[in-house]
């Protein structure tokens, strides 16, 4: 027999290592037994998309109880063929709002091909500059601003894809440049308080606003952040509706500020 065996530190050792050694495998075991009930409860409950769905799916269950108690399947039947009947009889109805004009139609070519507006009398400024602007026009301009603040800034400082209007000469200059600004957008460089701009896109037209909400809006921006000039009103704008559709206006189509 090895002498070594007897000795009594080496025995005791020996059962600490073995005890060490259990120890580590009941701990691994509780481990995998722990991680056996969560991945069992993740799987019981599903993914996040699941939970979701089955929202979605109480929530539709929900609605058919609830149409079924007013409609039986017959009677939503017969109502879907009524009005798919109605939709392919149908006929277009002209648009007669020249602010819905869609650009390229016969309507919006007629438009062009009127006799060109007298630049002059749109830039006769509708009243005094230092007359009191009507508060429900600046609200119309500051609800529509709500859009342009995204590319000019709220405070109309100017951003990466387009110039400052806080102190523009463009803004509180020709009427008429703000409105074909508005109804065709700007392409090519435009200089600005002496600082030229050239974005590569340009300015997107904004013909779908009405002449009330484009005079409210250029009002707006001629009587804020700094600025001050007569308002705009919807009758200097309808005459240049007949711009809708033609491309981005440049500078050298403009009235020098």
């Amino acid at each position: 027999m090895d002498p070594t065996r007897d000795n009594p530190l080496i025995r005791l050792k020996a059962f600490f290592d073995g005890f060490g050694i259990f120890f580590i495998f009941a701990i691994a075991i509780a481990l995998i037994a722990g991680f056996g009930a969560v991945f069992g409860v993740l799987e019981k409950s599903g993914t996040p998309e699941d939970a979701a769905g089955d929202i979605r799916y109480k929530t539709k269950k929900e609605i058919d109880a609830a149409q079924a108690a007013f409609l039986t399947e017959n009677q939503i039947s017969d109502a879907v063929g009524v009005v798919a009947k109605e939709l392919v009889m149908s006929k277009p109805v002209a648009m007669k709002k020249p602010e819905q004009i869609v650009p390229g139609s016969a309507t919006a070519l007629k438009l062009a091909e009127a006799p060109a507006p007298d630049m002059k009398t749109i830039d006769a400024p509708a009243g005094d500059a230092e007359a009191p602007i009507d508060p429900a026009a600046l609200e119309i301009g500051k609800a529509q601003f709500m859009v342009c603040g995204a590319c000019h800034g709220m405070n109309g400082e100017g951003g990466v894809v387009a110039p400052p209007l806080a102190g523009s000469e463009w803004v509180t200059g020709p009427i008429s440049n703000l409105i074909l600004i508005q109804l065709r957008g700007l392409k090519g460089p435009i200089t600005v308080k002496g600082q030229e701009y050239n974005f590569p896109a340009g300015m997107t037209p904004m013909a779908y606003q009405t002449d009330e909400q484009i005079a409210g809006v250029l009002t707006y921006i001629r009587n804020s952040f700094g600025n001050k000039a007569s308002a705009v009103t919807a009758e200097q704008v309808a005459p240049l509706r007949g711009e809708v559709g033609k491309p981005q206006v440049t500078v050298e189509e403009l009235t020098k500020p």
